[in-house]
């Protein structure tokens, strides 16, 4: 194993662990602020530690990157700390940080170097004012006003935790709505808890400008309005690592994006090197690339087996959760003839037990096969829930079986059911359809 960082790769160390060990810092924060609504009086104005909770989130990520190193010895894997790069096919030169260099030998080769936060040129990026999230992670103090360019995955999670700490927060997107990969009827929701939360979106909307302003960045927008705040946070994408990474050398074809093209079994164009992961740019997910390694060993080692997306759920970490899987309903509609089932949270006991009614579960079906084709979650445990429909979908299951399910009580989840059984006009806790 050849790495130039710490162990563990973007997710653990600059993505999703750290960022939810933040978020779960927010939560609580607001959890306490809204303490009098559970019957609990706290002593004294709630305030947060901005250090303590990076003190934190730097503890979970240091355990669970020494634990790597841990499996690693476990299972006698070689660690070079260094920056590789491929000679040819069957070679790999690793360079230390002292420039020392160490020549390696591999009937099989796996490129596994991810992706990093896109930088634009007309808004470069200087740590001060113009941040990627790998700065926020790291800043001493937070702004008390952001400008987040980019309401995709990475933008809402940041937009919904900065909120959560009182920090004043504006969004910029260029497509039509938040979420725009998402079900469209996700995206409604998502909007309206973006503004319960008081933070401004501008939809449809171009940044064209940013220069110093009076309170550190002033921002001008295609819809003619000015936007004055701290800072500005860029949440626009990923960029592919495989500059300098010898693929040319070796005869390694890349797609014109410059993520590395691969067939479904993992392998490239050369038989015996594999890319596995964000640097293949198909679906950017550090679980889609734990399953793109599985692949790639197997067929290392004489298997023959393929890729199998199928039920990959989608799992966003905003405040209400949002996650999905399988078709939206505009996807569904153009391969189907279809039947949409609707439970809103608040119909849920265990809901309002948490104080937590927003959002609802949506499930799509095929009316002639009642196959579940896709399911649409926007509420409290969203990203957990949403594998009970990703299980359905990936085993074939119809609706009815899975309305047929018998879930605990009280318990979130139950909305599935529920959802299963209004697709069918049957769901006895939701007020009579009027034909």
């Amino acid at each position: 194993m050849v790495e130039v960082d710490k162990l563990g790769g973007v997710c653990l160390n600059r993505g999703c662990i750290p960022s939810k060990a933040l978020i779960a810092s927010a939560v609580q924060y607001k959890k306490f602020k809204e303490a009098e609504s559970f019957g609990i009086t706290a002593a004294g104005p709630v305030s947060y530690d901005w250090n303590a909770m990076t003190a934190r989130k730097d503890k979970i990520v240091g355990n669970l990157v020494n634990g790597i190193g841990q499996l690693f010895k476990s299972h006698g894997v070689a660690h070079y700390l260094g920056y590789g790069k491929l000679i040819d096919a069957n070679h790999v030169l690793v360079v230390d940080e002292n420039g020392g260099e160490t020549k390696l030998k591999a009937g099989n080769i796996i490129l596994a170097t991810g992706s990093r936060a896109m930088n634009i040129p007309a808004f470069p990026v200087d740590g001060h004012r113009i941040l990627t999230t790998d700065h926020m992670l790291e800043v001493n103090n937070l702004p008390t006003s952001i400008l987040i360019i980019g309401a995709g995955v990475i933008g809402c999670e940041w937009a919904f935790m900065l909120s959560m700490l009182d920090v004043e927060v504006q969004m910029v997107e260029m497509l039509e709505r938040a979420l725009p990969l998402e079900d469209a009827g996700i995206s409604r929701l998502i909007e309206r808890e973006l503004k319960k939360a008081k933070i401004k979106l501008f939809a449809a909307t171009k940044v064209e400008e940013i220069r110093p302003g009076q309170q550190g960045v002033s921002a001008r927008l295609s819809n003619g309005k000015t936007i004055e705040v701290n800072q500005v946070l860029m949440a626009v994408g990923r960029a592919f690592n495989t500059e300098e990474l010898g693929l040319a050398e070796a005869g390694v074809k890349t797609n014109k994006n410059g993520s590395i093209k691969t067939s479904a079994d993992m392998r490239t164009n050369i038989k015996n090197v594999f890319a596995i992961g964000d640097v293949r740019g198909e679906i950017m997910l550090a679980y889609t690339a734990v399953h793109d390694g599985t692949i790639a060993v197997d067929n290392a080692l004489g298997g023959k087996v393929r890729k199998d997306y199928l039920g990959v759920p989608s799992v966003i970490f905003t405040h209400p959760e949002v996650a999905s899987v399988g078709l939206t309903e505009a996807q569904a509609t153009e391969k189907y003839n279809i039947a949409v089932g609707k439970f809103p949270l608040r119909a849920l006991g265990k809901a309002h037990a948490e104080n937590e009614i927003a959002g609802e579960v949506k499930l799509i079906g095929n009316k002639k096969s009642d196959r579940l084709v896709g399911a649409h979650i926007v509420g409290a445990h969203a990203t957990e829930i949403i594998h009970t429909a990703a299980l359905a979908i990936r085993q074939s299951l119809t609706v009815a079986q899975l309305g047929s399910m018998i879930f605990g009580h009280p318990v979130i989840s139950e909305s599935i059911m529920e959802a299963a059984h209004d697709l069918h006009d049957s769901c006895v806790h939701l007020a009579r359809k009027r034909k």
